[in-house]
């Protein structure tokens, strides 16, 4: 049985250097980026037993955000990405995302992994999402793992398609 919750809602404010996640909690955001193509952070995980610390771009264009996630010793994940498929919208100078539940794993250049679709289907059926936002959870999902697939599950080689390099501390 899936938790059924309403979709997360995130806020990103570059000016005032702070991530606000859907519980209204404010985490200081060490690096801010905007690129034409999306906004990328860099920020410590306080309070978090599985990770330490995150890399994140949204990129609305392609209605992802993907995180790297730097997890502690003993809680480590066999990936190299985490890919939420989201609705980014701007409001002023803050970013906004909307998480739409389906999210995709990815293993840099071996695989990618399609999760949480019980979670989407439930919050479609249960009216937390509308079947249009469902659907275009879907779109991406499927362009994701297209995309990825057609380039050997090469995340950067994916993304030189469509003029974004995204830059990372822990990748360089």
């Amino acid at each position: 049985m899936t938790d059924l919750h309403p979709p997360k809602v995130e806020t990103f404010d570059p000016a005032a250097r702070v991530n606000i996640d859907n519980k209204g909690i404010r985490r200081d955001v060490e690096e801010f980026r905007e690129e034409p193509f999306g906004l990328y952070l860099a920020r410590p995980a306080p309070g978090r037993a599985q990770f330490h610390y995150l890399e994140s771009w949204l990129l609305p264009e392609l209605g992802l955000r993907i995180t790297d996630f730097w997890f502690s010793p003993g809680h480590e994940r066999d990936q190299d990405f985490y890919l939420d498929v989201v609705r980014v919208h701007r409001d002023g100078p803050r970013w906004i995302a909307t998480d739409l539940y389906l999210d995709l794993v990815l293993k840099d250049k071996i695989s990618v992994r399609v999760i949480d679709t019980d979670e989407l289907l439930a919050a479609v059926a249960g009216n937390l999402l509308s079947e249009k936002e469902g659907e275009y959870a879907l779109e991406v999902a499927y362009a994701a793992v297209e995309g990825l697939a057609a380039h050997g599950y090469d995340l950067d080689a994916w993304l030189s398609t469509k003029d974004m390099t995204l830059g990372w501390r822990r990748h360089p």
